[in-house]
């Protein structure tokens, strides 16, 4: 493997840490405090991870020193030759364990989530699969004990969906489920298709850090709110009051609906949510535009533009475009199976930062 980064910007980085959790007044600030003093366990975890690979290099220098040496009985020789494979796989094993330590851990991952999942081209089949989408995630939160909650959603008369946007609050939502981003295409055969042929529709999926107002300032006077009368379910309450909410983002254009909720004020509240999601991500975006040569590092840039991934529902198969994956298992993947393709999107997430890191970029 090629040669560590510097560890010393590492060391200099814990001790000054070590310093600020000393200070009396470090707790104030509750939100600082937590992500110092996770940043801090991190870098010991690399220190310690070093000192062990130090120790084991040390050990492996004084066998090849015994082998060489002229004068060591050769018993010892024998003794110290045997030990060489073992400590040099140890020094690989620990040389990786410590790059990957390395990697700056993504500030967003502990966060809860917004998913928006949106039909694209294909029709009732998209919105249908939209729904299918939908259904796949709140099964893959269930089987994790996260929570789901719908923010908004656009029905289609066919059943499915032509937008729905839900919560998932959890541990560590966003570290699980920000690979998701980007078109998903399906082919199979609508079950409006007599004639037995299949079709290609797609879906977009955008998976949004939830923000918090510290993250994101709005100035009211920024914002454009009106209130309508909802419709569809939801009983004469619904038709009669004016509780559906839109909220315009003036300075960017975003807008959001919201019209779930019977009371004004909790759709206005559910609305803000999204819209403070929204902004951040943006606001991530364009940040990350800055590196776009490091692009390289990511499994995908998150656009929904991408088209990330193929549902082929005749041949059971599954394919993620962005790392070559293909699974046969595409009934329990759409019952919100999703382990096996998380855990391979997150390695060769690791893999490519690894790389990355070696190189200096």
């Amino acid at each position: 493997m090629d040669a560590l980064p510097p560890i010393e910007p590492y060391r200099r980085r814990y001790h000054e840490i070590d310093a600020r959790m000393a200070a009396p007044d470090f707790f104030q600030d509750r939100r600082q405090a937590t992500v110092l003093s996770r940043e801090h366990q991190k870098l010991g975890e690399v220190l310690a991870l070093y000192e062990r690979l130090e120790d084991c290099r040390r050990r492996l220098d004084e066998n090849r020193g015994l082998m060489d040496d002229a004068e060591t009985e050769e018993e010892l020789k024998e003794l110290a030759r045997a030990e060489v494979p073992e400590l040099e796989a140890e020094v690989a094993r620990l040389e990786e364990a410590i790059l990957f330590a390395m990697i700056p851990p993504d500030p967003d991952d502990s966060r809860n989530t917004i998913v928006e999942i949106r039909a694209g081209a294909g029709g009732d089949e998209a919105s249908l699969f939209a729904g299918d989408l939908y259904r796949m995630y709140c099964r893959f939160a269930e089987n994790k004990g996260w929570r789901v909650e719908q923010l908004g959603a656009s029905e289609s008369e066919c059943g499915g969906f032509k937008e729905v946007i839900f919560q998932i609050t959890g541990d560590e939502v966003y570290r699980l489920l920000k690979f998701e981003s980007g078109v998903h295409r399906v082919q199979r055969v609508p079950v409006t298709e007599a004639g037995g042929r299949i079709h290609t529709s797609t879906v977009t999926v955008a998976v949004l850090p939830e923000a918090e107002e510290i993250d994101i300032e709005i100035d009211p006077d920024e914002l454009e709110i009106t209130v309508s009368r909802a419709s569809g379910a939801g009983g004469q309450h619904v038709n009669t009051t004016d509780s559906a909410v839109q909220i315009l983002h003036k300075p960017t254009g975003m807008i959001v609906h919201c019209a779930d909720e019977r009371s004004q004020l909790k759709n206005r509240l559910k609305a803000m949510t999204v819209l403070r999601a929204r902004l951040l991500k943006a606001k991530e975006d364009e940040e990350r535009a800055k590196y776009a040569a490091n692009r390289k590092s990511q499994v995908g840039t998150g656009d929904r533009s991408e088209r990330i991934r193929t549902y082929n529902f005749p041949q059971s198969r599954l394919t993620d475009h962005r790392i070559g994956l293909t699974l046969h298992s595409l009934p329990e993947i759409m019952e919100g199976r999703l382990e096996d393709v998380v855990s391979a999107l997150q390695a060769a997430d690791h893999r490519a930062k690894v790389e990355s890191l070696v190189a200096g970029e």
